[in-house]
């Protein structure tokens, strides 16, 4: 499983890279808006600088909702480096769009997924990837990594190469259930990423061994 960060954030990405297991980025416009990024030029540019930060594919996601408005700016994102993946969102324009990207080269990360309807279709336009937002059903009361699991299964028996993408990581255990659901990819914040470190236990085990460590010098 591929670990992407779902940040847009610069030093977060870097101490991710830095760790050694990041293979890629998620962004959005309100991960842009939460750095202060704003006007075209601007977002742009850091996306550039993101790809230039990361040897892996960088979602970068439209924010038009109409056929032809997607495509003017799909192409424009994936014309700034050639790890940008473009984020579609699941609407009936937006599917259309998967489709004429997919067949012009253009890689697309099918997001805002709820259902395997939904997944399906995404797989059938051809999407690259397909992100199923598990933290925002666990919010609506239901088990979000089961639909990880429904999602990966149909596009195993039915030869999708669409990958799966799970997104709306809350915690480290969401990302260890996603990873035994089957993802083919989690993004996650920095802080569940880094929430996989931590164990008490470990914690107490080299306390003990430092400690006993001083008696040897």
């Amino acid at each position: 499983m591929k670990f992407f960060i779902d940040t847009a954030n610069l030093d977060q990405i870097r101490e991710a890279n830095e760790l050694g297991i990041l293979d890629g980025v998620t962004t959005n416009p309100s991960l842009m808006a939460k750095e202060g990024i704003k006007g075209e030029q601007a977002i742009f540019q850091h996306y550039k600088t993101i790809c230039e930060l990361v040897d892996g594919d960088v979602s970068a996601e439209v924010i038009s909702t109409d056929y032809k408005g997607i495509l003017d700016e799909a192409q424009k994102l994936a014309d700034i480096h050639p790890n940008i993946v473009v984020k579609v969102p699941m609407i009936k324009d937006g599917v259309k769009a998967i489709k004429w990207l997919s067949e012009n080269g253009i890689k697309t990360n099918c997001t805002l997924v709820f259902s395997a309807g939904q997944a399906i279709l995404c797989a059938k336009a051809g999407a690259t990837y397909v992100s199923p937002f598990i933290g925002r059903i666990d919010d609506s009361g239901w088990d979000g990594v089961q639909l990880i699991e429904q999602v990966k299964h149909i596009y195993t028996v039915q030869g999708f190469e669409t990958k799966v993408l799970a997104a709306s990581i809350r915690n480290p255990n969401h990302i260890i259930r996603c990873a035994e659901a089957g993802a083919d990819v989690c993004t996650c914040p920095l802080d569940s990423i880094m929430g996989l470190l931590k164990h008490p236990l470990t914690d107490i085990g080299l306390a003990k061994f430092l400690e006993d460590a001083k008696k040897t010098v």
